[in-house]
């Protein structure tokens, strides 16, 4: 059957047809996300959305459309999409001009109660140290690996713990086993 063929068949709930789709075209289309994003952790949860989307969206799909193009479009703009969070997210959360430590504490102007409070000690001393040089200080991942004594990657891996962990803070579902 031609993807065509088998979004079709998706669209009217037809799993097996998801399954074959899957099966075809899963290590191109994250291959896609880690050669944009460079960082496995971001690549999987975009590549998560894109099968999400998909999902939603059987329902429109129209026949006339080559499945690929329209896929990779999912893909492309869930990409754009998490781009867009993380680094607002980054600007604004994490800017350089505040001290990390400055997030734990209530803002002047808001009730206590209006805003979360995050207690950064919950990150370990090395998530905390990354998060400093990253953000504060403005290091490049392969810098902040130098001053950490370890690899690009594994600054990289920190620094994204650490982000996720204080996602978690401030949306209260910390995971309590996360020592890291």
């Amino acid at each position: 059957m031609t993807d065509e063929e088998l979004m079709r068949a998706y669209a009217t709930d037809d799993m097996d047809a998801f399954e074959v789709l899957y099966r075809r075209h899963k290590n191109r289309i994250f291959g896609f996300l880690m050669s944009k994003l460079k960082n496995p952790t971001e690549a999987e949860e975009v590549f998560q959305a894109v099968f999400t989307k998909l999902h939603v969206a059987r329902g429109k799909y129209r026949s006339e459309i080559p499945f690929l193009p329209w896929v990779f479009t999912i893909a492309r703009n869930a990409m754009i999409d998490h781009i867009r969070r993380r680094d607002s997210y980054q600007k604004h959360i994490l800017s350089s001009e505040t001290p990390l430590e400055d997030y734990a504490a209530p803002v002047a102007d808001t009730s206590p109660t209006d805003i979360p409070r995050v207690d950064l000690s919950r990150l370990n001393a090395t998530q905390r140290q990354a998060l400093e040089f990253r953000f504060a200080q403005g290091l490049t991942f392969s810098e902040i690996g130098e001053r950490l004594a370890t690899s690009e990657e594994n600054a990289r891996q920190i620094i994204s713990r650490a982000l996720r962990k204080l996602r978690k803070l401030l949306t209260g579902r910390e995971v309590w086993r996360d020592k890291n």
